[in-house]
């Protein structure tokens, strides 16, 4: 298990030197602060928390303090935002990416928090 560990570790820096100046990650994830986002959208475990459920797999933590996310629960949307703390996001992606390449992990789907800018109405449901 510790040579795994290893491993990931040495493939991470191998993966993050080699792809500094790319704008995806290996499996194809954008490392851009900012993105557009369309899936289901959930309520999340406080007040002013939600959940998107991307149609792509992924799945953003939402918060904003311009647009009422709470009217949109239960709809399709499309967010555009920021990614909070990217430069960690990205290499947690690439580290999975790492370990889903190695066949440690098979589920790489991309998982991360978003500040919301702005949202469209897609559908006034989730199917």
């Amino acid at each position: 298990m510790k040579a795994i560990g290893i491993a990931l570790a040495c493939g991470l820096l191998l993966i993050s030197a080699g792809s500094s100046a790319q704008d995806t990650t290996s499996s194809g994830k954008s490392k851009s602060a900012d993105r557009t986002v369309t899936g289901c959208l959930a309520k999340g475990d406080s007040a002013r928390e939600f959940v998107l459920n991307g149609k792509d797999g992924s799945t953003w933590n939402l918060k904003s303090d311009q647009v009422a996310l709470a009217e949109h629960v239960g709809h399709t949307v499309t967010v555009k935002g920021v990614v909070s703390n990217v430069a960690m996001h990205n290499m947690k992606e690439e580290a999975k990416d790492a370990a889903a390449g190695a066949g440690v992990k098979k589920e790489n789907s991309e998982h991360g928090d978003m500040q919301v800018a702005s949202l469209k109405m897609v559908s006034g449901s989730c199917k």
